[in-house]
């Protein structure tokens, strides 16, 4: 008999993440179901893999994976979802979701490893993924030819260790990169090797000669800086894990206002910092409000700001949370390891139950197609 966790229990219903009813799943029934997201996920077993789940709320496909996988990026204009494995990991996966198929699987390379984020440009010509070079533990971001089975074209070098989420700018030339500033060797698994000399950094770098024209550092040289969203009108919001003791409270969000380059890190009470667990993950901006949802997997809480303010606007306990995505106009989607979907908002203090899956997912939720805002 099927347990509770092996049956879909509860849809998807209400409004769509916004801009996915571009993208195709693949057939269910006769015709396609427009997919809502794609993750990286784990079973009760322990085996690696990327589902998707549709519209409707069924699970279009379960795709295995040798390695367990972590955050992905759309494609434009297109049906390719490319999910990258987890530092430090050595493949990238490329889905077909009209097919729902693995479409390819790109080796890091002999010396490399990925760091989990990747973000195409703007005509889904070029990916840019966040690598680790591990003779010398140089940060790199490689760019890759999409529409020439994405072949490796060039790497550019980020003075600095650890990259990690990056995203494009709204002017469509400038990549945000988070510097998390760890060392890692895929020999060790996910040792940290630094955490005495971390030198993270948030960093602006133009996407067709890897300038690098801005460079940000958190306050405290352990702050790693490790996950990000851009909202519409340029501003940043960064999400730090702290390396240092557990018993400190330091910020762990900070902001950049790309139109005037201020940067600052969010002062929050400390009740809520200190329910963090000094360790933040997903963050989700919403395209038409003024609200972002930042994910504590630690903390088994989402807190929601006002990202145009920096004011905290609202803290909901999810267990385990994970993954997050805007929903509607002004909400959010967000993940729990647990296998649960749950939506958020900000006039609540209460997650609204949304799904019910037998997996657990991943810290990331990918959407079905490119987000257009």
């Amino acid at each position: 008999m099927l347990n509770r966790r092996q049956l879909l229990r509860a849809g998807l219903t209400g409004a769509a993440v916004i801009g996915l009813s571009g993208c195709a799943g693949r057939q269910l029934g006769r015709q396609p179901a427009p997919l809502q997201l794609l993750s990286a996920v784990d079973d009760d077993h322990g085996q690696h893999y990327i589902t998707a789940v549709t519209q409707s709320g069924e699970q279009a496909f379960m795709v295995p994976v040798s390695e367990r996988c972590h955050g992905g990026c759309p494609q434009p204009h297109g049906d390719h979802v490319v999910i990258f494995a987890r530092r430090p990991g050595r493949q990238m996966h490329v889905i077909d979701t009209r097919r729902g198929a693995l479409a390819h699987s790109i080796d890091a390379g002999e010396g490399f490893h990925f760091y989990g984020h990747g973000v195409y440009s703007p005509d889904a010509r070029y990916l840019y993924v966040t690598m680790n070079r591990y003779s010398d533990a140089a940060g790199l971001i490689r760019v890759y030819d999409a529409m020439n089975g994405y072949r490796a074209l060039k790497d550019y070098p980020l003075h600095g260790i650890g990259p990690h989420e990056l995203r494009l700018h709204p002017d469509g030339e400038t990549l945000v990169i988070a510097l998390g500033g760890i060392e890692t060797h895929p020999d060790y698994d996910r040792l940290k090797l630094n955490i005495a000399s971390m030198q993270p950094a948030l960093l602006l770098m133009n996407r067709h000669d890897g300038q690098i024209t801005q460079r940000f550092a958190p306050s405290h040289h352990q702050l790693s800086c490790r996950h990000l969203d851009v909202s519409p009108e340029g501003i940043v919001i960064a999400g730090y894990q702290y390396e240092g003791p557990e018993w400190d409270t330091p910020p762990l969000i900070a902001k950049l206002d790309t139109r005037d380059m201020q940067f600052r890190e969010l002062e929050l009470p400390l009740e809520d910092v200190m329910g963090l667990k000094n360790y933040t993950a997903s963050i989700a901006i919403s395209p038409t409000s003024p609200y972002t949802v930042i994910t504590a997997p630690r903390g088994h809480r989402a807190v929601i700001i006002n990202h145009h303010t920096g004011e905290l606007v609202q803290r909901i306990a999810v267990q385990d949370v994970a993954g997050a995505l805007p929903y509607g106009n002004s909400g959010f989607l967000v993940s729990s390891g647990m296998g649960g979907l749950y939506l958020l908002d900000a006039e609540s203090d209460q997650a609204r139950p949304h799904g019910d899956y037998a997996v657990h997912w991943d810290n990331h939720l990918t959407p079905g197609a490119l987000r257009q805002v």
